[in-house]
């Protein structure tokens, strides 16, 4: 084991290096390997701090990532844990520490927030420890039953066969603007997701053969899915076809089915529907995303459908024993007849023949 040269290294610093390389040894520990790693350990040049080490994870999961979430995650770190253990040695975090940086989330009233923050930081620390002393353990854990049980919202949703008729009927006479009025009537009858209906575009529909393709890059997927998934396509009832040319001569000329009111380049603004929703008295018990449980739910339980078919029509993974790899299925047939027969159910029940409430005494 080479100590160095000399007269850059003297013999007193080096008689030094020799004991203390011998006193490894004893203890078991090998004297050139504990240099090699102390080598490693070097090239991090920015040190082994919290923020470091965060950010180096951060930078590994961004290209998997879509900007906006991206965003979302170093919004978080930079706001809920980087001011209190950010410039600490990640080694010499205590539990406590952690813990008290996400009371201090919880102290705003931001109870899913703390509960987000917890599990970016336990994902830092798993990221860290295969590179730390063997004595290292990860402080994350145990420290969710510390924190205020959090339980997640569900979208506001209608599951109830009367009451959507009710709603169906409600649909059925907004007196809004025929844009708006045609993307909240598309709604219950399509089920996907609200983002993909606003920027719905001419070029993604061709009414001869009753199907909406959506580009894979609309979808909610990560970046690597969006660029190499599939699109997917949606099959239109014979009620959707007739909506969708009822307002094409309005919006046909330009790319957006909806376009926005003050843009015709913009697709139409998030809180369009959600607005329609409040106006028709639905609003706190139907929100837009919420007609995707609400048709999942009543297509089981009502129409008996079987659960591949819906969940493909979700754009859901379709699931078997040896997952998606080998399932592939896109049940276009089945999807074709069951989105006619969800959309002539939801006719018969705005017309009140399917279920009829029995008055109690």
């Amino acid at each position: 084991m080479a100590l160095g040269s000399y007269p850059t290294v003297a013999l007193t610093a080096a008689r030094k290096a020799r004991d203390a390389a011998k006193l490894q040894k004893s203890v078991g520990q090998n004297p050139v390997q504990a240099r090699k790693i102390e080598r490693l350990k070097a090239i991090r040049t920015g040190g082994d701090t919290f923020k470091v080490i965060a950010l180096e994870w951060y930078g590994k999961q961004v290209p998997q990532w879509s900007e906006e979430h991206a965003k979302r995650m170093l919004r978080q770190f930079e706001r809920d844990l980087f001011p209190w253990i950010g410039e600490r040695p990640i080694a010499q975090i205590h539990a406590m520490e952690l813990l008290a940086a996400l009371q201090k989330v919880e102290e705003r009233g931001a109870l899913e927030t703390a509960d987000r923050a917890l599990m970016l930081a336990r994902q830092v620390w798993d990221y860290w420890l295969p590179t730390a002393e063997a004595q290292q353990r990860n402080i994350t854990e145990g420290l969710k039953a510390r924190l205020t049980p959090y339980r997640g919202k569900n979208f506001a949703a209608i599951l109830d066969p009367v009451r959507m008729g009710g709603l169906m009927r409600a649909i059925k006479g907004y007196k809004g603007g025929p844009i708006v009025r045609t993307a909240l009537q598309l709604t219950p009858l399509l089920y996907q997701r609200p983002g993909n209906l606003r920027m719905m575009e001419w070029a993604e529909v061709d009414m001869d053969a009753a199907l909406w393709t959506i580009p894979s890059m609309k979808m909610k997927r990560t970046v690597h899915g969006k660029e190499q998934g599939e699109a997917h396509t949606v099959p239109l009832p014979t009620q959707a076809v007739a909506l969708l040319r009822g307002i094409h001569p309005l919006t046909g000329h330009g790319r957006y089915v909806f376009p926005g009111e003050r843009s015709h380049d913009r697709p139409l603004s998030d809180n369009s529907v959600r607005s329609a929703l409040y106006s028709l008295g639905f609003g706190k018990e139907q929100s837009w995303h919420g007609f995707r449980a609400s048709a999942r739910t009543m297509l089981v339980d009502e129409l008996n459908i079987d659960y591949n078919v819906i969940e493909a029509n979700l754009a859901h993974a379709v699931r078997d024993a040896n997952g998606t790899s080998y399932n592939r299925t896109k049940y276009i047939a089945q999807r074709f007849e069951m989105i006619q027969q969800w959309a002539d159910y939801l006719d018969k029940l705005a017309l009140g023949a399917v279920v009829v409430p029995f008055k109690t005494a």
